[in-house]
Parts: structure tokens; sequence; C-alpha cells
């Protein structure tokens, strides 16, 4: 592990590993002990540049290259990621505060995506459309957009990294990747790394890390990249997604969540407490699909509440390197506070905490709160973090008002004895994923993935991989005479 945070703490650009010329040094921690990881100065306005022309500059031969000989790269970054995955779990551990259990997952994914875009380098297929005009033949070519800025978030960063940057190469782009500052390795250097390794070549994938502070929007502006590709909060995906509507750029928004499980009246107790749980608690509650809220029918809540909360205390919350630790630290002391934060809040509406988890430094336990106003903005905001929201409800109707009741339409569930009634409440909500009878976090290689409202805009996974990272161009043939007017 320790040589993936001496070795890559550097800039990726045109195939070369070398030190940013910034003003500062980012400072890579590990989140739970405050030990110092790495540091990197960050890349310039003129590296960004660099790295963007060196995109451009290789992707051309890359479009060209037989798409199997693609595949081959993808398939050698599969095997290279199954041969490293202990080292990797390591990194992942000690730049996020992830524990086992979620590096596991995490990594499970990625293997799982990088899979499904060794097939994608082989998808796109033309199409020959009838023509009205005597002679004449339509041909509609699939081609590469060109060049792809991808913007990955702390949490995730392995796996969302390589969710658009695999695909984009395999669809025959260049990309350049800007990995989240709080996880620069995993989410940057070593995805360079493999694939490096894996023989691609140099130039068509670069990694500049950097700050807002430092480029400005010059990673968005930039002239080159025709799509942005970007996970992370509503209010930076609202001024990504301005950036790029002005510049007329493509924009693929994977953004925030207040995904909600609702417990109907007929539901199996247990087993929706166990997937709420999860759903909640995963990776700290730092889930964009995570279950902020927990609706529960009132006829049930009793029960509900009693089995919720025994559960929840007992997750072991502490060092992330112990095989039982099932909460670790969240990714920052900002984040920490924020949740301190909305405790406080909740509890001064007037909630109740029926658990309210201790804080040591990044280390923020499960808390559990009823009790808040039905108007309170806390249940229309995401909680990125291991605090819920427990809400009872009388009957379906209000169940299906209260899920909809927020800005945001990423994910959820809902828990019933009877599947088809289980569907006909997913169809009333205005959510781009939903789920019958198990939790919130789900994500598949060939499911479209995506959100509604405030929780973004675009797909991707599967066929909308090819609408996300190619576009069609219409090449006609008049193998006769066109007439014309004059």
């Amino acid at each position: 592990m320790s040589s993936y945070f001496t070795d890559l703490a550097q800039q990726y650009i045109d195939g070369e590993w070398r030190p940013g010329t910034g003003s500062w040094d980012i400072i890579d921690f590990n989140p739970y002990d405050d030990e110092k990881l790495a540091s990197i100065t960050t890349a310039t306005v003129d590296e960004v540049d660099e790295a963007y022309r060196a995109a451009a500059r290789a992707q051309r031969q890359w479009a060209a290259t037989n798409p199997y000989a693609r595949r081959a790269v993808l398939e050698k970054a599969l095997a290279l990621v199954e041969e490293r995955e202990e080292e990797i779990t390591e990194a992942i551990i000690a730049e996020l505060g992830g524990t086992r259990l979620k590096a596991a997952f995490e990594l499970h994914l990625a293997k799982e995506f990088l899979r499904e875009s060794v097939h994608l380098a082989l998808r796109p297929e033309g199409r020959i459309i009838p023509s009205p005009v005597d002679g004449k033949e339509n041909r509609v070519y699939r081609v590469p957009v060109g060049v792809v800025g991808v913007i990955s978030p702390f949490n995730f960063p392995f796996l969302l990294s390589l969710k658009s940057v695999a695909p984009a190469l395999a669809l025959g782009n260049g990309v350049v990747l800007k990995p989240h500052q709080n996880t620069p390795i995993v989410g940057g250097a070593l995805i360079a790394k493999i694939f490096e390794d894996a023989g691609l070549p140099g130039g068509l994938l670069n990694v500049v890390i950097t700050d807002i502070a430092e480029i400005g929007d010059a990673f968005l502006e930039h002239p080159v990249p025709k799509v942005i590709s970007f996970t992370g909060s509503d209010a930076v995906g609202r001024h990504v997604a301005t950036v790029c509507a002005r510049l007329f750029k493509r924009s693929v928004l994977e953004l925030g969540g207040n995904s909600a499980l609702v417990v109907l009246d007929d539901a199996d107790i247990d087993y929706a407490v166990d997937a709420a749980v999860f759903s909640r608690y995963v990776h700290q509650g730092q889930v964009c699909m995570a279950a902020n809220r927990v609706l529960v029918d009132r006829s049930v809540a009793d029960e509900f509440t009693g089995k919720f909360v025994a559960k929840v205390r007992s997750l072991k919350a502490g060092d992330p390197r112990e095989p039982g630790t099932v909460i670790g630290p969240v990714i920052n002391s900002q984040q920490a506070d924020s949740l301190a934060g909305v405790v406080e809040q909740a509890l001064a509406e007037g909630a109740t905490a029926l658990v309210r988890g201790n804080r040591t430094n990044n280390l923020v336990e499960p808390s559990v709160l009823t009790g808040l106003p039905a108007d309170s903005a806390l249940l229309r905001q995401e909680v990125f973090g291991p605090v819920v929201f427990l809400v009872p409800f009388d009957g379906e109707e209000e169940a299906v008002r209260l899920v909809n009741d927020t800005p945001y339409g990423l994910s959820g569930a809902v828990h019933t004895g009877d599947v088809e009634r289980g569907v006909n409440f997913a169809k009333q909500v205005d959510t781009g994923m939903f789920h019958v009878n198990d939790g919130t976090v789900h994500d598949e290689p060939i499911v479209p993935f995506g959100g509604e409202k405030n929780s973004g805009s675009g797909r991707l996974n599967g066929e909308a991989m090819l609408d996300a990272f190619t576009t069609v161009k219409w090449v006609s043939v008049q193998h006769g005479r066109s007439r014309f007017p004059f």
C-alpha cells in the first residue's frame, strides 16, 4: 500500500509521471488517524491544458485502432485489478477510511464495470437508413465524442472514476480525469497506473490532481473536451451544467440524493430492518443512494423502531482496518462538523434522539432521530453521513407524498408482502431508480443509472454509455445523380 502513496503522488500527463507546478500542495490524509499519506503539488491551468491537448493528440489514433485491440487493453486492466486487489483494498481503507466490507463492495462493482467495458468496445454499430431520394444511401456512424473530462467524488472514488473512464476509453475516446482532492490516489493516480501497466498508449488517459482555487473553471471551459462526466453534489453539478450549456458541451451529471426506504403495513419487518440499516449506514452513509429517511406505516412503527434501534446500536464503530468494523470515519473534519450540526439542528427543532452517537475526531457514530417537524428542511436535504430520520405515516397515499417531498429523485425502496403493490408504489415515486423489497443502494453494469430532479441528468451503464460517450454522424452517398432546382 505505502508504495502507492509514495510512488503515485504526482500528476500523470501525456504518459509521464511528473510533479505539478501549482502554488501549493494537496496533503492526502488518512481520515481515521490523520496519518499523512502523500503530498501532491497541484496542477496548474497550463498543465490542465497540456493534459487535454495530449488526450486530443492520442485520441485520433486510438479511435482508428481496431476495437478488438482496445478491448485487449481493458481485459488487461481488469486482470491487473484482480491481481492487485489486496493492495487496492489497503489503499481504500487508508485514504477513504473505508471498512474492509466497503472496500470489497467497491472492488466487486469496479470489476463488474470493467467487465462490461470490455464488451462495450465492440458495441457501437452503424445503420443504413432508407432515403426518399432515388439513388441515395444514408449511413449513420456511431463515433467517439473525442475527449471526455471526468470529475469523480471521494466516497467511491475507484469505482466512480472507472465507471466513466473505462467506457470512454473502450469507445475510442481520450480522457482527462480530475479526482477529488481528498482521494487523489485511489480516485486518480492508481487508475492511471493500472491503465499504463495494461498497455494503454501514452496521452490517452491523463490525471490532474488539483483544486478549483488553483484552476478555476479551466477544466470545464477548455475547448478540447466535448463531454464532462461529473459525480458529486447538486450545488457543484448545477455549476457544471451551467458552464457546459454555455459552451455547448454535453454534461452527464450523477448528483446527490435524499432517498427514502418505505416500510408498508404488510412488510417483513425483520428483513426491512436489515435493508434499512444497510441502506443508511454502508460506508458511514456517505453514499448518494443512502436512505436518509426511513418511512414506516404507523401500524408497524413500534415493532420496526425497536428492532431498528437495536440493530443500529450493535454496529461496531472504530478502526476501519479491523475486520469487524462497520462504521469507520467520515472523509474529513468539515464533514464531521456538518453532521454534528445536523443533529443539533434536529434536536433544536424538537426531534428525539433514539440513538445519539458520539464523535471522536472524524469518527461519527450512528444517530437515529425521530419526531422531526414535517416542515423541517432537514427532511428535504441530503445528509451525507450516519444520521437517519424515522418518519411514521398513515397509509400509502401519505407515504408517496412524503417520499416525493424533496428536490431530489435518485433512489429509494419499498417493503411489502405484495410485490405488485410495491411496483405500483414505485411507479408513483419521482426517482430514476426504485427497488421493491431491497435496499436503496444498488448499481449494476447494464442497468441505466441516474436520477431525476436535483439528482442529475443523463444516465450511465450499459447502452446509456453509448449515449454518454459517443455521437452519431450522418454520411450520405448518392449512387445516382441528384436533381437540383437551379
